[in-house]
């Protein structure tokens, strides 16, 4: 069974997008993974196809409506539906390397990406929403978000992206960022590669890269060291 995701969204023109292409979407288009998006107006009652209503206890902006939306997630997620159910909100989970492994050997997910002020708090809870946040930061909307942890995703399903030595040692792989990285020309205004990586001696290279790695994870994230 290939990964399968659906997206709720106000704007599913906005998909596949950047998940069309490279080799990203080369996997789409080989059905190593699917995406459908999913409009959510269609399931507004009202002739004005209305999603959105004004925040309990005042304030500003618009909250979208449980009922629409929990409409909406059933039509795409029925019950016995496997897969999670994500919300793209910044106040969720970080979404880590781990995360996106442990979601890349799952049936794929059910995303559903916020606008405005938020999501009623009740379709939050009664549909088991896991809020995932990309970083420390509010966006327009979840649909960037929704693409950021999809990429993160379906790079590591296999055959996705090659040879699974094209992300073994990548960043926060084994807790740390990864080492610099160079290729020819050998001098580049008067820069060179480092001997150690021609060097031909791949003991040296490994610790020297490991070095790089901490050196470079002690100084830009101190917090994953600690970890």
């Amino acid at each position: 069974m290939s990964f399968s995701a659906d997206v709720v969204t106000l704007f599913p023109e906005l998909f596949p997008g950047p998940l069309g292409a490279s080799v990203i979407g080369r996997g789409l288009g080989e059905g190593r993974w699917s995406l459908r998006a999913t409009q959510l107006r269609g399931f507004a009652t009202d002739r004005h196809r209305t999603v959105d209503d004004t925040p309990a206890g005042g304030g500003a902006g618009m909250v979208l409506k449980p009922d629409i939306l929990a409409a909406a997630i059933d039509a795409v997620s029925p019950a016995d539906d496997p897969r999670p159910r994500l919300l793209m909100s910044p106040r969720g989970v970080p979404l880590t390397q781990a995360r996106a492994h442990a979601l890349a050997l799952g049936p794929g997910a059910v995303i559903v990406c916020g606008r405005f002020e938020g999501v009623d708090q009740r379709v939050v809870e009664a549909r088991q929403l896991e809020e995932i946040s990309i970083g420390d930061y509010v966006l327009a909307g979840g649909e960037v978000a929704a693409m950021v942890l999809l990429e993160a995703v379906v790079r590591l399903i296999p055959g996705v992206l090659g040879a699974a030595e094209s992300h073994a040692e990548e960043s926060f792989e084994d807790g740390m960022l990864e080492y610099p990285q160079y290729t020819r020309p050998q001098t580049f205004e008067d820069r060179e590669i480092p001997a150690i990586l021609i060097s031909g001696d791949h003991g040296k290279i490994a610790k020297w890269r490991r070095a790089q790695s901490e050196a470079l994870t002690r100084t830009r994230r101190p917090d994953l060291l600690k970890k």
